[in-house]
């Protein structure tokens, strides 16, 4: 099976389309990029969300409720959805289409909702092409780790006290299950979303973040098992994750 499953495009990318496609994936890949929501106030540059400290206070308040867990578990688990959100959509489509979408802390959108991840929207989106697992590992690294990642793993932690370790730990967990649901929604893509994903997890500051296994269940190639804990386990109605080190103890 061929490492490459790019669709094939001519001239500019129209990076809408690349997103829309993504968007299929779930909730966690969309990214909106329909022009006439520029017109809703409550839009707000996700940099806002490493600036102004209340609406990340708040998110950690209503995960700590809905849970029933104390800060450390409410912060771990806002920031594994939020860090998702972030990485999915571009992760896809890289993988899928060979584009890496600009998303920048002042060109991406987000807006509060009640339940589920929260809306993404970015108004006009470019994009660059990007070659192999290699040159897409790399791409990813310098779109998303010192834009977006480390400045929201730096957010929370000034709201609560929690291991950095634990934080980049579960980006690389994120990583890892966006690459299982690129395999299963779209088979013909596992073998270059395992190559992307891989490279990204021996990155920077993923690097030894956890171990590749072999495949099990619905992997391709291989099966993370992260050094860290999310410490979901210590929520009310909590547990362990299928990739949580304190699964080989």
């Amino acid at each position: 099976m061929s490492n490459v499953y790019v669709l094939p495009h001519t001239g500019d990318v129209d990076v809408r389309a690349v997103l829309a496609d993504v968007a299929r994936l779930g909730p966690f890949f969309t990214v909106g990029t329909d022009p006439a929501e520029a017109a809703d106030p409550t839009w707000r540059p996700v940099r806002d969300l490493y600036t102004d400290p209340q609406p990340l206070r708040d998110r950690i308040a209503h995960v700590r409720r809905v849970l029933g867990s104390d800060d450390r578990v409410a912060a771990s688990i806002t920031f594994q959805g939020l860090a998702a959100l972030l990485l999915s959509a571009p992760l896809t489509a890289v993988v899928l289409h060979g584009v890496l979408p600009s998303l920048t802390a002042r060109s991406l959108f987000w807006r509060p909702s009640a339940g589920g991840p929260w809306p993404l929207w970015s108004g006009a989106p470019s994009g660059v092409e990007v070659g192999d697992a290699d040159d897409a590992a790399r791409a990813l690294a310098g779109a998303l780790f010192d834009e977006h990642l480390a400045p929201l793993i730096a957010a929370v932690r000034a709201q609560v006290a929690i291991s950095e370790r634990l934080l980049w730990g579960s980006v690389a967990s994120s990583v890892a299950s966006g690459k299982r649901l690129i395999g299963v929604e779209r088979p013909k893509a596992a073998a270059r979303a395992a190559a992307v994903a891989e490279r990204l997890l021996a990155t920077g500051p993923l690097a030894g973040s956890g171990d590749l296994l072999p495949a099990a269940g619905p992997d391709v190639a291989w099966t993370f098992r992260r050094r860290s804990c999310c410490l979901y386990y210590r929520a009310r109605e909590g547990g362990l994750c299928g990739d949580c080190v304190l699964t080989a103890r």
